[in-house]
């Protein structure tokens, strides 16, 4: 599964966010190809993070500037590059 994106980890997601209000709010910084918020295996609730996939390098370097301690319906994320 390999992907040319360029992908930020992010922490502190509101449980009722979604993938959508993800995708459009870190669009203001860069374009968007995927989010994947992560769910917990045993309860199918989400874990409280997600991959935000930017298609290149400035879009996620913008999110990691710009985002990290962003207030996003309540919560403050945590933005961070994703270990490959």
């Amino acid at each position: 599964m390999a992907s040319s994106g360029v992908s930020v980890y992010v922490g502190n997601v509101p449980y009722q966010g979604t993938e959508q209000e993800i995708g459009q709010y870190f669009n203001n910084v860069g374009v968007v190809t995927n989010v994947r918020i992560v769910y917990d295996r045993e309860t199918g609730r989400p874990r409280g993070f997600a991959f935000v996939e930017f298609e290149d390098q400035t879009g996620a370097d913008r999110a990691v500037q710009e985002l990290n301690g962003a207030a996003f319906n309540g919560r403050n994320l945590r933005v961070n590059y994703a270990n490959k």
